[in-house]
């Protein structure tokens, strides 16, 4: 079980300190199993609640696992290498659909917004000590998640998305929790469940969302602490939760109503289909709102909502680091907000003409492809490497499926962004030639 290593100790802050020797050094790897208490409390000579206090530490810190009847075991090492580096170098000449980046052409400019919040400045430069939370941009924020039914609650700021995520996570879990993840899913954040010590359970998706059996399976026999779900235009496969299904996933999730929920609204903004928020039925919930993908990413502004104890673990902490995210950046968004610099139904229509356009043209050739909402097309293939291959020799740099799934089959994952009309029937003539023959799954 343990090799030549031996486990030493006679408190329970020895035993550990020796297990997290063993496993920097190389001589416990992940995944090897560790004595049952009782046995090791018989070779140490001491008390199995001095090995049970010493393997409770060690969860604690994400250093092992316990899976039940199959014991404790050295939790696998954090991911080191981001799904993102597992992309195409697209050479001069070939056409780069790969990057999920929105249409420059359909953000707003930014010039009158900062001119306003650089003159507010000039008169009332922000200092410390103010409220974190600029009161025009929440008030504007929290206004908006009235409108879409998204329950009450006190509103926060965050770095982006992904940013929000984590913190959430991070005040509301433990290392070694299970968190259920969309299957295939967000790139970045199946990098990051893992990366805070934290098990990712895949659930597999279709156009509609999250299926319900699937989130009951995660969370009743795998022990998920928390879901987290897309409300809109998910990254890669543009499921939208639709309302039948959001009645499901309420109905779930209100008969474990201590499983924290996190809501990524991932279209807000740039889509079309209506928001449908499960927020509400669970103790702890958070919904986040991006403003990346409808007015550019580099304001790296996301504003989210919640039960007031999550959001005040999360704000409390934000405190102690950052401290805020600029309200110059939060002004500049509210004055985008207030002037309707974005016409959220003429971007979503942008968006689903070449969308839509691009699912028909790959039906018409026989080849099933996904995107309810949003700019991304996910496409199922029979063997992925070679399709990545193909394209990039056909003139298409795409997106490998392995960055964005678990357990799923192959896929590739197209952004419409920069497509022509004339675009369309090239690249989905292209996509056919590759895609070979796929096995009906939800997305795989």
């Amino acid at each position: 079980m343990l090799g030549e290593y031996r486990i030493e100790g006679r408190r329970a802050s020895d035993i550990a300190a020796s297990v997290e020797r063993g496993v920097g050094a190389g001589s416990l790897q992940p995944g090897q199993s560790l004595p049952p208490m009782r046995e090791l409390a018989e070779r140490l000579g001491v008390n199995p609640n001095t090995v049970a206090a010493a393997y409770r530490t060690l969860r604690e810190r994400g250093v092992i696992e316990t899976d039940g009847r199959r014991g404790s075991r050295v939790r696998p090492r954090p991911a080191t290498t981001a799904r993102g580096s597992l992309r195409v170098e697209v050479p001069a000449g070939v056409r780069d659909v790969s990057g999920g980046n929105p249409d420059p052409a359909l953000l707003p400019p930014l010039g009158a917004a900062f001119a306003e919040v650089a003159r507010r400045y000039a008169d009332r430069p922000g200092m410390y000590g103010e409220v974190p939370v600029d009161e025009e941009f929440g008030r504007l924020a929290r206004a908006a998640f009235d409108a879409d039914g998204v329950p009450d609650g006190p509103v926060g700021v965050a770095s982006g998305s992904l940013d929000a995520v984590e913190r959430v996570l991070a005040a509301r879990l433990r290392p070694g929790d299970a968190v259920a993840v969309e299957d295939p899913g967000w790139g970045s954040l199946l990098d990051l469940v893992p990366a805070l010590g934290l098990r990712p359970v895949p659930v597999a998706v279709d156009d509609e969302g999250p299926l319900p059996g699937e989130v009951e399976r995660a969370v009743r026999k795998d022990g998920a602490r928390a879901v987290i779900v897309t409300d809109r235009a998910q990254n890669p496969t543009g499921a939208c939760v639709s309302g039948a299904r959001a009645r499901e996933l309420r109905r779930v999730l209100a008969a474990h109503p201590g499983v924290l929920l996190v809501e990524d609204d991932h279209g807000h903004g740039f889509v079309a289909e209506p928001l449908h928020p499960l927020a509400g039925v669970t103790d702890h919930w958070v919904l986040i709102r991006s403003v990346a993908k409808a007015y550019g990413p580099d304001l790296r502004i996301a504003v989210f909502t919640g039960d007031s104890e999550t959001v005040d673990r999360v704000l409390g902490r934000q405190r102690l680091g950052p401290g805020w995210v600029s309200r110059l950046l939060q002004g500049a968004v509210a004055h985008l907000w207030a002037t309707g610099a974005v016409d959220p139904e003429a971007v979503a229509r942008a968006y689903g003409k070449r969308r839509d356009g691009l699912v028909r043209a790959l039906a018409r050739r026989g080849v099933v492809a996904h995107g309810r909402g949003g700019m991304n097309v996910w496409v199922p293939v029979a063997d992925e490497t070679g399709a990545v291959a193909g394209l990039l020799a056909a003139g298409w740099a795409v997106a490998p499926g392995a960055r964005f799934r678990m357990d799923t089959g192959p896929a590739v994952r197209l952004t419409v962004s920069g497509l022509t009309a004339s675009d369309v029937e090239t690249l989905a003539e292209a996509v056919a030639r590759v895609a070979g023959p796929v096995v009906a799954r939800s997305y795989g």
